[in-house]
């Protein structure tokens, strides 16, 4: 039987934490994701505008290395410090690959722009590498989720984003997902409260609303947003309204991890199926000024995946878990900066308080 893991999240993964820590003076944040082990990774750029580091050894053709953590921040470019904060706590445990004496820990990771949320935003000295840092020193098994981590400065369409996370386990092998969701579409359908992600949803996750009581047709393509400020603040179709005060330059995150024994062609593929949940989690996605980005990690403690159909199982179930994860990031999200937060929408997905 498929089921949540006990703490229906990304840490059911054994050997899996994750670490958040906040500026809440400047709205933005680190999400990290802390292997106990060096994992097998690879990574999916969706996005047409990432800002990653460290992607490109987790390619085909560069030699094998494993990951000790993955971080996901805000701060657009300023927040890939946070990868060097991560790497300092790493190397303080010991943690990283051996070369002599020295040890380089392993930190690819991925950014939010979240500078236009809020906040304090002229900081005498960037805060994301000390955040880097924190978010690895605090790595436990729970995680808060909303406006938590990377997610404190994300946005959602017209809503608050944040972080989310969700798993599922069949006693055998386990899979999760964390996401940061930060998107220009929308996780809700328009002229509803209900979320995209409604046909995975376990439980009462995420609201357990379900379905709408007729599908949006074309409305979805009324939902208007405005561009970027180069784009002199036009209006387009087909984003989310809510979002009246930002800009296009917008992100989803996540990380996939799996207690399956998987090679590396076979984590990368993972996290290509991945990118799914994304699709049936938000609308629209995947566009050119987004940034969407999805990580897989195989931490190997388990059995190995059986075959090509135990791979396509396990990269389905990846895809839901993701697509969970963004819907329950944006459930838990309270009102912030002026953004509403799901829980201020009426039945007919019109804000009754922004909070």
């Amino acid at each position: 039987m498929i089921r949540p893991g006990p703490l229906n999240s990304i840490t059911d993964v054994a050997g899996i934490s994750v670490g958040q820590a906040e500026d809440r003076d400047l709205l933005t944040g680190v999400t990290a994701v802390v292997a106990a082990e060096p994992a097998v990774a690879a990574a999916s750029v969706m996005g047409g505008a990432p800002g990653t580091r460290a992607v490109s050894i987790l390619g085909g053709a560069e030699t094998e290395t494993r990951v000790d953590a993955v971080v996901l921040s805000g701060g657009s470019a300023f927040g890939l410090d946070a990868c060097g904060g991560a790497m300092e706590a790493l190397r303080a445990r010991g943690r990283g690959f051996a070369i002599g004496d020295v040890r380089v820990p392993i930190v690819p990771g991925a950014i939010i722009f979240d500078l236009m949320t809020g906040g304090a935003k002229g900081w005498a000295a960037p805060p994301w590498h000390r955040l880097g840092r924190m978010a690895v020193e605090v790595a436990s098994a729970e995680v808060a989720l909303g406006n938590a981590g990377a997610g404190i400065g994300a946005r959602a369409g017209g809503l608050k984003g944040g972080v989310g996370t969700a798993s599922y386990t069949d006693g055998t092998v386990t899979v999760g997902a964390i996401a940061v969701v930060n998107a220009i579409g929308s996780a809700v359908m328009p002229g509803s409260r209900r979320f995209w992600a409604w046909p995975f949803e376990e439980g009462v996750e995420f609201g357990g609303l379900g379905p709408p009581a007729e599908a949006p047709g074309a409305a979805r393509f009324q939902l208007k947003m405005p561009m970027s400020a180069g784009d002199g603040g036009r209006q387009v179709e087909g984003c989310g309204d809510a979002d009246r005060r930002g800009t296009m330059e917008s992100t989803t995150l996540a990380v996939v991890a799996t207690d399956a024994a998987l090679t590396r062609a076979e984590t990368g593929r993972l996290a290509v199926m991945a990118q799914d949940g994304m699709a049936r989690a938000v609308y629209p996605v995947h566009g050119p000024l987004d940034g969407d980005t999805i990580f897989a990690l195989s931490t190997g403690a388990g059995e190995a995946a059986e075959g090509l159909a135990g791979l396509t199982r396990l990269g389905t179930l990846a895809g839901d878990c993701v697509a969970r994860a963004i819907a329950r990031g944006v459930f838990a999200a309270d009102a912030i900066a002026g953004l509403p937060g799901w829980s201020s929408l009426a039945e007919d997905g019109t804000v009754l308080d922004d909070g």
